[in-house]
């Protein structure tokens, strides 16, 4: 919508402000991006996400929305008339939504425990992220996108997580498209579509980020 003033409060290596990226760039909606330090949060973030505290935010016409999914549905409802990242049949809509959901319930924390724990239990956190990932790659099945024939909501909120894979896989010692070859074929196509590939982060720089955050637990 014209005349919109649209800023998103964001920290480059998040997957999750990666959905909003994505999700903004699919629609055509120009933004100010306004990276925060998460170390030291700005008096804005705290002022527009008060409960959580956390990024990202989506700021529009000075009004926050928190939460990425959150966050991404709004953006498909207010810009509707460019590329619908939710179905409109209410079943499939519910099952898009059940999918980001055991994205957001596993990826993220499966993932973390893979750079965060050694021994016994990182080798368990790597073998819940492939049964994760080999049960996403079920529901994908030989469709193009997770809805079909466009990039859309479950899309969204798993690609960002792409740009993770080889942090995981370089410090848990694993090889994911040796247990999910076509989960990983998808992600490559996806990179093709110029909304996905400026929106990820280049995974060597965010592996380097998770070897200095390692460090700083003191885990190197």
């Amino acid at each position: 919508m014209a005349g919109d003033q649209v800023t998103l409060l964001d920290f480059w290596s998040s997957p999750f402000g990666m959905r909003v990226r994505i999700a903004l760039a699919e629609k055509g909606v120009k933004y100010e991006y306004s990276e925060q330090d998460l170390r030291n949060k700005s008096d804005l973030l705290l002022q527009m996400n008060p409960v959580h505290k956390k990024i990202p935010v989506l700021v529009h016409d000075g009004k926050p929305v928190c939460e990425s999914l959150i966050i991404v549905q709004y953006i498909d409802e207010v810009w509707k008339d460019k590329a619908p990242l939710l179905p409109s049949d209410p079943h499939e809509r519910a099952q898009s939504r059940f999918w980001a959901d055991f994205v957001d319930k596993k990826m993220y924390d499966f993932g973390r425990k893979i750079w965060t724990t050694k021994g016994e239990d990182q080798e368990a956190a790597k073998k819940d992220f492939i049964d994760s990932l080999k049960l996403l790659e079920g529901e994908l099945g030989d469709k193009p996108y997770f809805g079909g024939e466009t990039l859309g909501f479950v899309d969204v909120a798993l690609l960002p997580f792409y740009c993770w894979f080889y942090a995981y896989e370089t410090i848990g010692n694993f090889n994911i498209e040796a247990d999910c070859p076509k989960l990983i074929a998808y992600c490559k196509r996806c990179l093709q579509k110029e909304s996905v590939s400026k929106s990820l982060k280049d995974p060597h720089k965010v592996y380097d980020f998770v070897v200095m955050l390692r460090k700083m637990f003191g885990l190197e």
